[in-house]
């Protein structure tokens, strides 16, 4: 190492690379999701598609675009076209809100429906194998430690504290 990198890394101070907790969690990320883009493809659809039938198969009722939104984090334009793209093949619907005219309220479809009923045997099953490798409790410890971690955000945080007590 030079002078010159050496003192670029002293001040700097950080950690090292391969220590830093978002290159840590897309590591993360990118094993897990490399288990499940091959059923995706399968079905044409895209990781966000799929968070998208996802929460939506989560609920009964019709929710709001933002509801959407904020289960998925998705950004607004992308779920927009996200929304277009699944609604075109017919496996979401859209409404508008009958009391609030500015809202649009989103469903599955019965094909919706059907195609996620059909992915999630082979979700399932690859979820299993992980929980298969990693051991249940370390698969429950992680999933904890990964909703504390959320928990510290600032949006997080903010919704906590407006919430009425």
């Amino acid at each position: 190492m030079t002078v010159d990198n050496t003192r670029q890394q002293k001040a700097l101070e950080m950690r090292p690379f391969e220590e830093s907790l978002p290159m840590a969690l897309l590591r993360g990320r990118e094993a897990a999701m490399q288990r499940f883009r091959p059923i995706l493809a399968e079905h044409d659809l895209t990781e966000q598609q799929w968070r998208t039938l996802r929460a939506l198969s989560s609920t009964e009722a019709p929710i709001d675009v933002g509801q959407v939104a904020e289960a998925t984090f998705l950004l607004g334009p992308s779920l927009s076209r996200i929304l277009t793209n699944l609604d075109d093949r017919g496996l979401v619907t859209r409404s508008t809100d009958p009391t609030d005219q500015r809202r649009t309220l989103v469903s599955l479809t019965a094909a919706g429906i059907e195609l996620v009923l059909k992915i999630a045997p082979r979700s399932e099953a690859e979820y299993s194998e992980v929980e298969r490798l990693l051991g249940s409790t370390r698969l429950r410890e992680l999933l904890s430690l990964l909703d504390d971690l959320a928990a510290t955000s600032p949006k997080h945080q903010e919704r906590s504290e407006s919430r009425p007590s």
